[in-house]
């Protein structure tokens, strides 16, 4: 059995750090295994490097023209040549919208050689004309016809083909081999609403490492001077967009007395001047370590996100001992039992501002009931999840 994956990174990045670590579990089991990517560098050996040395000229003609999906024909006819050197028995997608895949290009050809496929959403872009996610605008039209699309001008300056690259993606994406895979219940449910309802789909939780993510020893109350008796409010993004809810902690520290200390992990110079001075920012960390001192130090876990499918950050707290207060969006919801956090209604500030005095309050939760609801996500057992559906598919 020989297998590839297409992505847009390799080793770096969330899904492309998921790709290694699939590929590393195949090399276990002495399955032969390579990694197509189309952006960056990668010294990672299966790694087989595709990149469009014209891909801001492809960027461009997406915006310009509307066509977000269908341009880099000469990229993925390197993909091609690629997947014909190496004729896998399955490929497995990941992300193919850095406006360097022509998917009618890319999928005529898997068609056309009867390949199994596999492919992970790691959004919603398969099935809309445009969106990644819909849920801050709260549209709808993608269950049926995306037309009129109101987050247009994310993906295309000047013409509205949101109608377009859905029907396209409808034939495109009829008549394959397909399993799909979502690494959250909702994505799931989302997707059987949509025109891909057919195929199969399997739900495979994104995991963490968590030898890296454990308690810690932490000097972090020292190091940034937050005394013994301040309860700390913990949020992690890896970058503060307005979806991630920057606002929210704003927010919040007008409201919270002196009992409680504000933390924002992932910032940088331009995050910084919205906020308030009594937030403490910590710019972002490559340092996974380090990372897991801060959740170790947390008291609480804070995630207003406003659109998501799999926040692994919910984890990773849960991992270093820190419970979880999230909005109920998307699949951030999944990962918690109630013995290890709480999920109140997205959007609702004031059910969130409460959650966070009664859990001062009352602190209903323990560090050994947030480590065990973790453990149910080892990325490694994740891993292994792909590679039986692979074995079950062949055989």
């Amino acid at each position: 059995m020989k297998i590839v994956q297409i992505n847009t990174f390799c080793d770096s990045d969330s899904t492309g750090k998921i790709c290694a670590g699939i590929s590393y579990t195949l090399n276990s089991c002495n399955i032969e295994n390579y990694i197509i990517y189309t952006k960056g560098y990668s010294l990672y050996s299966q790694g087989v490097r595709c990149v469009d040395k014209f891909s801001k000229i492809q960027t461009l003609k997406s915006r310009l023209f509307g066509n977000y999906g269908f341009n880099s024909k000469k990229n993925t006819d390197r993909i091609i040549n690629e997947l014909e050197r190496i004729s896998p028995d399955i490929v497995h997608l990941h992300n193919l919208h850095g406006h360097d895949v022509h998917l009618e290009r890319l999928f005529l050809y898997l068609k056309s050689k009867k390949i199994r496929i596999f492919w992970t959403f790691h959004d919603c872009w398969t099935f809309t004309g445009y969106c990644v996610y819909y849920d801050m605008v709260e549209c709808t039209k993608w269950k049926n016809q995306c037309f009129k699309c109101p987050q247009k001008k994310r993906y295309s300056w000047f013409l509205d083909r949101s109608r377009a690259m859905q029907e396209k993606k409808k034939k495109i994406f009829s008549e394959l081999d397909l399993t799909i895979i979502t690494p959250s219940k909702w994505l799931a449910e989302q997707t059987k609403m949509s025109f891909l309802k057919k195929y199969p789909i399997h739900v495979i939780h994104n995991g963490i490492n968590l030898e890296i993510f454990k308690p810690q020893e932490t000097n972090v109350r020292e190091k940034y001077n937050i005394s013994n008796n301040k309860f700390i409010i913990l949020g992690v993004a890896s970058i503060w967009v307005l979806r991630k809810g920057a606002d929210v902690f704003n927010s919040l520290a007008q409201r919270l007395d002196d009992r409680f200390q504000i933390v924002l992990v992932g910032t940088d110079d331009n995050v910084d001047k919205q906020l308030p001075p009594n937030i403490i920012s910590i710019h972002r960390t490559a340092n996974q370590t380090e990372l897991a001192e801060i959740y170790t130090a947390a008291d609480l876990f804070v995630n207003p996100t406003r659109e998501e499918n799999f926040p692994t950050v919910n984890i990773e707290a849960l991992a270093c001992g820190t419970p979880v207060l999230t909005y109920r969006t998307g699949g951030s919801p999944e990962m918690l039992d109630e013995n290890s956090g709480m999920v109140v209604e997205r959007n609702d500030e004031e059910a969130l501002y409460n959650a966070i005095i009664e859990i001062e309050r009352t602190r209903p939760f323990n560090a050994e009931n947030c480590r065990k609801q973790a453990e149910k996500f080892s990325n490694n057992e994740k891993y292994k999840e792909y590679v039986e559906l692979y074995n079950k598919s062949i055989n």
